[in-house]
């Protein structure tokens, strides 16, 4: 059988094997690094996504690969800032700071940060420092959760005298 690019993987099969699993499929990429070829599969897992589920995922998913022409198949946690993409994702998200960015400047900023307040198939609301502010979603390259890091220092006794 001829190995085809990545238009031939077969997404309603990869996710309805990790449905099968409890696993999420959020995204496949195949990409030119190198000397090879990198096919990654982006998965989630309510609770969190463990190494265990990341092997059982890539051992049940390889064989369907057969078509695909890659050198490397790496099966991963999409990380905890993630792209929103789908339905779930921005659901999760409502109420949580998000970071949208701009194909091009949109009253002359790049990105704007704030709490997303809302979405529909259009559009994306945001509640900034200025107000609540909508943009169409086909002019945002990206829309991130923020993720804050608490400062441990005073817990661990560093710059404690």
């Amino acid at each position: 059988m001829a190995q085809r690019d990545i238009r031939s993987f077969d997404f309603q099969l990869s996710r309805m094997i990790g449905e099968e699993m409890g696993i999420e499929m959020v995204d496949a990429e195949l990409v030119k690094e190198g000397p090879g070829r990198y096919l990654r599969i982006y998965v989630d897992k309510e609770g969190g996504f463990t190494l265990d589920d990341c092997d059982k995922f890539h051992r049940a998913i390889q064989p369907k690969l057969d078509d695909v022409e890659y050198d490397f198949l790496e099966v991963s946690s999409p990380g905890i800032d993630r792209p929103l993409k789908t339905e779930r994702d921005f659901d999760r998200a409502i109420g949580q700071e998000v970071e949208v960015r701009f194909y091009k400047p949109i009253d002359e900023q790049k990105a704007y940060q704030g709490t997303l307040s809302g979405y529909d198939d259009e559009t994306v609301k945001l509640l900034t420092v200025s107000g609540e502010k909508t943009f169409a979603r086909r002019d945002a390259a990206q829309i991130k959760p923020i993720i804050h890091f608490e400062d441990d220092e005073e817990d661990e006794g560093v710059g404690k005298q």
